[in-house]
């Protein structure tokens, strides 16, 4: 049920599916327009996940993180997170699905695309470090 909700959202949206299974749950959805490039959506009642893999961490440079913690507070939607391995650094965004429409699911990834449009320049120079 939930899974063909979040498929029509996404049609309706635009976006192209490269990737889908619905017995593990998963899309896999890009827009080049928002430079979303494999963003992945978890349907796993009673939450959405979406996951975006932003960069791998070089090193451990406690500026990079500093950085990040502040520019999470910014962020309307969703947050940056790190891996298990704490390597890669990830935007990620849970939601209730029970009772999610398609405003906050499109809320959600324009909150994507405009924090990799505005802050692209310092993922950017992060990822290099």
């Amino acid at each position: 049920m939930y899974f063909k909700k979040i498929e029509s959202y996404i049609s309706k949206l635009g976006y192209s599916v490269s990737y889908q299974n619905e017995k593990q749950g998963i899309f896999l959805i890009e827009s080049e327009a928002d430079g979303i490039k494999n963003l992945i959506i978890g349907v796993a009642p009673p939450v959405l996940i979406v996951e975006q893999f932003i960069f791998e961490l070089k090193s451990d440079d406690k500026e990079i993180y500093k950085a990040l913690l502040k520019k999470n507070r910014d962020i309307i939607h969703g947050a940056f997170v790190l891996d298990e391995e704490g390597k890669r650094v990830i935007f990620r965004y849970t939601m209730q699905i029970e009772n999610l429409d398609m405003n906050e699911f499109e809320g959600a990834l324009n909150s994507l695309g405009l924090l990799l449009s505005e802050y692209y320049e310092q993922i950017i120079e992060f990822s290099k470090k």
